[in-house]
């Protein structure tokens, strides 16, 4: 961290908040965009001071988040992290279609209490069908099997990283402090918001798609209207035709009856 650190005092390391700035912005632009093609970012804070910030600011933008713990596998292993999605699933239909009543009560008080565990790991990602386009950590030294598991597949990573970490294996590191809920709900707020412009712009385009697919639909008309005129045109000529044929042959008989006279 020391290209960051702007100096040390009394043995604490002062970063540089011009460089914060910096990669905030730089950060902010690429969720951005990943946000306006549609894909998602996983936002991870386990950390006490982290998870009531992030599990806010995230759910107002509608993007998936881990503020409990992370699951060993829940990227490299993401099948399996499907499969407990649907079976939490499963069980909210047992509750709907009846079959939750079939069951014995210690049953029901079984499948309750797995539906609960289920819920505040998984209940954050459970409309993440694929895997995320991005990572968003808030201490990467925390998190560092959700960083390894992320460069395994080769998905970038956003970080805030401290005096105390490496950005070594971070795509977009902020330096900043990942223990001060202030410096935490500023930046995770900066990036929400670059990420809720973007999904704004995806909006307005998609909106945009319906006016410009009207045109070839009104070329077509004009073209089907062009043929159908053609077609009368042609229509006129040929019958115009078969009445000078018919003067024609009338004629010929006048002049045949008038030598036979």
């Amino acid at each position: 961290m020391a290209p960051y650190i702007f100096m040390e005092k009394n043995g604490i390391h002062i970063i540089d908040l011009h460089k914060t700035v910096a990669k905030i912005e730089e950060a902010a632009n690429a969720l951005k965009q990943i946000a306006k093609s549609g894909r998602k970012i996983l936002f991870v804070a386990t950390k006490k001071q982290a998870k009531s910030i992030v599990e806010e600011k995230v759910l107002a933008v509608n993007m998936p988040y881990i503020v409990e713990r992370w699951s060993g596998g829940m990227l490299t292993n993401f099948p399996t992290i499907r499969k407990a999605v649907k079976k939490m699933s499963s069980i909210d239909k047992m509750e709907t279609d009846g079959t939750f009543d079939n069951l014995s009560k210690r049953e029901r008080l079984q499948v309750s209490r797995q539906r609960a565990k289920m819920e505040k790991v998984l209940g954050s990602i459970a409309d993440l069908t694929r895997l995320p386009a991005a990572l968003f950590i808030v201490d990467v030294s925390k998190e560092h099997i959700a960083v390894k598991e992320a460069k395994r597949l080769n998905i970038p990573v956003f970080g805030m990283v401290d005096t105390n970490s490496s950005p070594a294996d971070i795509d977009f590191p902020i330096p900043a402090n990942d223990d001060a809920t202030k410096s935490i709900s500023m930046i995770v707020g900066a990036m929400c918001d670059a990420i809720a412009e973007g999904l704004g712009e995806r909006k307005l385009e998609k909106d945009k798609e319906p006016e410009a697919g009207d045109k070839p639909a009104r070329t077509v008309k004009k073209q089907a209207r062009k043929v159908v005129e053609a077609e009368e045109e042609e229509e006129e000529v040929v019958e115009v035709d078969e009445e000078d044929e018919v003067d024609v042959e009338e004629d010929e008989d006048e002049v045949e009856g008038t030598v036979e006279d």
